[in-house]
């Protein structure tokens, strides 16, 4: 192999590499409050942060109690100054488990969904 043509190589290689990088989805970075978590105050909302940025119109957050009842106050929105934060206030929550579900389209235009739990516990 010539040099030029193992030139030509390392480009070519690059740029698959920085595409494919480019071409992600938005993962579950972190949320708050954490994943599998135990709280002893009820929280007022669920925030989730994510890889990409989000389409705000396209992307849901809802939490469900241990009985499948909806306990969060819907409209679930990107914050305008972090497109990556995914956010829904919560009615008063009593002691027990819940079930976060959210669904997103990142602004490449891949959808992901997922869910995970936290508890808020019975007292000190």
């Amino acid at each position: 192999m010539s040099v030029r043509q193992l030139r030509a190589a390392v480009v070519l290689v690059a740029l698959l590499v920085g595409a494919a990088t480019a071409w992600g989805h938005a993962f579950l970075e972190r949320a708050d409050p954490r994943v599998g978590s135990t709280v002893r105050t009820a929280p007022a909302q669920v925030r989730v942060w994510f890889t990409e940025a989000l389409e705000p119109a396209f992307s849901t957050l809802e939490v469900v109690s241990q009985s499948g009842e909806r306990v969060d106050l819907g409209a679930a929105r990107v914050d305008a100054a972090s497109p990556t934060l995914l956010q829904v206030g919560l009615k008063a929550l009593g002691p027990g488990a819940y079930r976060v579900k959210w669904r997103v389209l990142s602004i490449d235009s891949h959808v992901t969904a997922g869910d995970f739990a936290f508890r808020v516990s019975e007292g000190p």
